[in-house]
Parts: C-alpha cells; sequence; structure tokens
C-alpha cells in the first residue's frame, strides 16, 4: 500500500510540474517588443521611400506625408503602455488553485472509483494466511466458510505473486480450485506446482487429479501416465486408485476399473465404511461386462506377537490355500505393512490361475508373511503366520509370531 501512495504523489508533482512550466516559463519573444520593431522598421523604410519620391519630384508635399507618417506610427502604440491593462492574475495565483483543484478531483476520483474497501479487506486478508491455512488444515477446525475460501484464494494468490517458487503454496491453491471445481485455475496451479517439484509425489497427483478434470484427450492421457508412473514407483494412496478406476469405468474398461477398485478394498479392509460402496461399483462394473457377480471374499484379521519387530518399509504377502494341504497358492496379494491388528480381503480377484475360483474350494488356509527385503523368493529373517483349516465362509484369524 506505501508503495501505491508513493507512486501517486510521484504523480501528482508531475502534474504541478506540467502546470508550472507554462506559467512560470519566460516567453522567448516579447510581443509588444516585436511590434514596436516592425513599426519602426516599417516608419523607416517609408521615410526612406518619401525622400526618393520627394527627390525623384513625385511628391510635393513631403513635409505633411512625413507627419501623418508619424502620427500613424503614434497611432499604433497602445493608450495603455506602461500602465497596469486591468484586472491580472499573477502566475503563483493560477499555479496554486490549479494544483489543490488536480490534488482534490484526484483524490476523490480515486475514493469513488479506486475500490479502496477491497484494497483494504485485501491487505488484511494476506495478513489472515496463517490463521486461515492453519484452519483449513487442521480436522478439529470448523470447515471454511466460502467467504472464507474465496479470501484464502486471494491471500494465496498474493503471496504467490511475490514467492511464486513456493511448490506447496501452488499445490495448496490447486487443491482449492478442485474442491470449487475450477478447472482452470487448479491446471495451471498444479502445473506450477509440478514443475517446481517433478518429484513429488503429492504434486504429481494433483497435477493428474486437475488433469484428469479437462476435456482434452490428449491432458487426460497425460494423467494416466503420471499415475501409472505413481504405482510403478509403489506410491500407496486411494486417490491414486479411484482416478484410475473411475477412468476406466468411464473408458468402458470395466475390467481395469473393477481391479483398481478391489485393490483399494485390499487396502482400506471390510470394516471401513467406503468398502461397501466399493463393492457396489464393482457389481455395477461386473453388470456392465455381463459378467456373473462374483460375492465370494475372504476377510483376514491379522494381529502381530508381542516380541516382532518389523521395518517400516516390508510388505505383507498374504496367500490363500485349498484346505487339503495344498502348497501353491489359490489366490494370493500383497499388501503395505501398516498397522495391527488389520483386516484384508481377499477374493476372486486374486486368484492365481484364470478359470479358477475360491467358491470351488470346501476349506482354506491362509498363510502370511513379512517380507523385508522386497525379494519374495527370499525367506531367510521374514517373520509368518498360518491360520488354522476353516471352512470357506467361516471367520479367519492368524498371528505373526514365527521367523525363518
Amino acid at each position: 500500500m506505501m508503495t501505491f501512495w508513493l507512486f501517486a504523489i510521484v504523480l501528482l508533482a508531475a502534474s504541478a510540474v506540467f502546470i508550472a512550466l507554462p506559467l512560470f516559463k519566460k516567453s522567448e519573444f516579447d510581443d509588444e517588443e516585436r511590434r514596436d520593431e516592425l513599426n519602426k522598421a516599417f516608419y523607416k523604410d517609408r521615410l526612406v521611400e518619401l525622400e526618393e519620391e520627394a527627390a525623384e519630384g513625385i511628391v510635393n508635399d513631403s513635409d505633411e506625408l512625413i507627419v501623418d507618417l508619424k502620427q500613424s506610427l503614434l497611432d499604433d502604440i497602445p493608450e495603455n503602455k506602461g500602465q497596469d491593462g486591468g484586472f491580472s492574475l499573477s502566475a503563483t495565483q493560477v499555479f496554486v488553485p490549479s494544483v489543490l483543484l488536480v490534488v482534490i478531483i484526484s483524490v476523490a476520483m480515486y475514493f469513488k472509483f479506486g475500490g479502496l474497501d477491497q484494497v483494504t479487506h485485501w491487505q488484511g486478508i494476506s495478513a489472515e494466511l496463517p490463521a486461515l491455512t492453519k484452519k483449513l488444515m487442521s480436522p478439529d477446525e470448523e470447515q471454511l466458510t466460502e467467504k472464507e475460501m474465496e479470501d484464502l484464494t486471494l491471500a494465496l494468490r498474493t503471496r504467490l505473486h511475490y514467492q511464486p517458487e513456493d511448490s506447496a503454496g501452488w499445490l495448496l491453491l490447486g487443491r482449492i480450485a478442485l474442491a470449487n471445481r475450477d478447472a482452470e485455475t487448479a491446471v495451471g496451479a498444479m502445473k506450477r506446482a509440478y514443475d517446481l517439484a517433478p518429484q513429488d509425489p503429492d504434486a504429481r497427483l494433483g497435477y493428474a487429479q486437475s488433469l484428469m478434470m479437462s476435456q482434452d484427450e490428449s491432458e487426460q492421457r497425460h494423467a494416466r501416465s503420471i499415475l501409472v508412473g505413481l504405482l510403478q514407483d509403489n506410491y500407496v494412496d486411494l486417490r491414486v486408485y479411484s482416478l484410475l478406476a473411475f477412468d476406466a469405468f468411464q473408458q468402458n474398461q470395466f475390467e481395469e476399473a473393477i481391479r483398481y477398485w478391489r485393490t483399494m478394498q485390499k487396502l482400506i479392509g471390510p470394516e471401513d465404511s467406503r468398502y461397501k460402496m466399493l463393492e457396489r461399483s464393482i457389481v455395477n462394473a461386473e453388470k456392465q461386462l455381463g459378467a456373473p457377480v462374483s460375492n465370494v471374499n475372504v476377510p483376514i484379521t491379522i494381529s502381530l506377537g508381542d516380541s516382532v519387530r518389523l521395518p517400516e518399509n516390508a510388505l505383507l504377502i498374504v496367500s490363500i490355500h485349498d484346505g487339503n494341504g495344498s502348497p501353491i497358492p489359490m489366490a494370493a496379494a500383497r499388501f503395505p505393512l501398516g498397522s495391527f491388528p488389520r483386516t484384508v480381503v481377499l477374493d476372486d480377484g486374486n486368484v492365481m490361475m484364470e478359470g479358477q475360483s475360491l467358491s470351488s474350494l470346501e476349506t482354506i488356509l491362509v498363510k502370511v508373511r513379512v517380507d523385508t527385503d522386497g525379494n519374495v523368493a527370499t525367506k531367510d529373517g521374514d517373520w509368518y503366520g498360518q491360520s488354522s483349516v476353516v471352512k470357506l465362509g467361516e471367520p479367519v484369524a492368524l498371528s505373526i509370531e514365527k521367523q525363518y
């Protein structure tokens, strides 16, 4: 705001200079003096002509003509020369009121049309950015009102104008735009965040999410490639699978959509309220395929022994075997380690061979192993557990407490 007022003062000072220049600058030519000089020159030229005419005998009364010439010269001299010619103002008397008038008009126009209230509000909101951001991020706080969201967006834009390299700020602005369904702002902000931090998973996911809102097929393809890249980098986030599933369903790729939704079910477990919603989505996709709807799934509750300590980057490998003792698993899946106790679900989407179904089993046995080195072929040092043989459909529970 201080910059604005300084700039305004400079403009007013420049206006005053433009007013003063024609008032105080001395004229290069004096009009009265020029007139007198011209009259004198004319008088002298006419005298020379009269003398020549008299010498040639053209005129006889040259003295009378000279008197008339002198009289005409006197007639050209104003009567009030050397006296005050009526009412006149000095340059200062014109300058001061003119400058005051310019200042008054400028200030009045600004207060009328300059949006002073909006500027004052903008300045205040910029100072409240930390508080608004904290309220947005805190789960214990009430949700921001629509007005507060607008204020937060304005404050963020202001800060990003002065700090354009703040990738976290661009990411937050993009998320707000996504929540408001503002595709143009979302894509622009997320792209800035992605350009500044191309390896940041949150920036990659946010950019892909914004591109999914576009109607441009090339942008949607770019979004898919980013999401698939996140999966290849072992980035586990439900939003990645959700976006890919929704996109696959929109593209009539129902098998792909079902696969992503089943993966989401495995990540959240049946106790999550979203599990049934995902099941309905799967059923809908299966109907679109014209395939029989599969209702066979095996919830497995896994606990951890008291003495077991696991690395954070370990993976959980769960397999279902025929209860008759077959070493070859009927179905298997890998999960992030997560926290224990936890429940995972396997279904016909996890069968090892095409054409097989869990419904063909009468009894099952479940094995669980924690892979600590990322190589499923090695077992040394891995912790594991095994359930008892149960009938298909009965609850399955086991504990990881043994080590290879």
